[in-house]
């Protein structure tokens, strides 16, 4: 079960993602579960597949701001990482940061 505490545990700043939620406990584990399923993750990993560093970007983007407002850290850190490697426009084997992101992201999930 996805609780406060247990995020916290995973090195979550639960403080800083309840104080966006006016410290309403339910609302913000409500959008934590929303976060955690959105479907940007999936869209993020066939586009890299297709190799489209500008539509990956434009989606990791967008998964960060989510992620880290409601300051779920060590998935913000494996976001920010792939995110900032598309900004550059890299061209590099994203795989390894896509499985960061994927182990980071079923930490959580698994307790939903």
């Amino acid at each position: 079960m996805l609780t406060v505490d247990k995020m916290k545990e995973l090195g979550c700043n639960t403080e800083e993602g309840l104080g966006r939620c006016l410290n309403n406990e339910m609302f913000y584990l409500n959008l934590v579960q929303m976060g955690l399923k959105d479907e940007g993750f999936e869209k993020l990993e066939e586009v890299l597949k297709t190799n489209d560093l500008d539509k990956g970007f434009e989606i990791a983007h967008g998964l960060k701001g989510v992620i880290g407002n409601l300051a779920i850290t060590p998935l913000y850190n494996a976001i920010s990482e792939i995110t900032e490697e598309l900004r550059a426009r890299k061209q590099i084997d994203y795989v390894p940061l896509m499985e960061k992101i994927k182990e980071n992201r079923e930490k959580f999930t698994s307790l939903l």
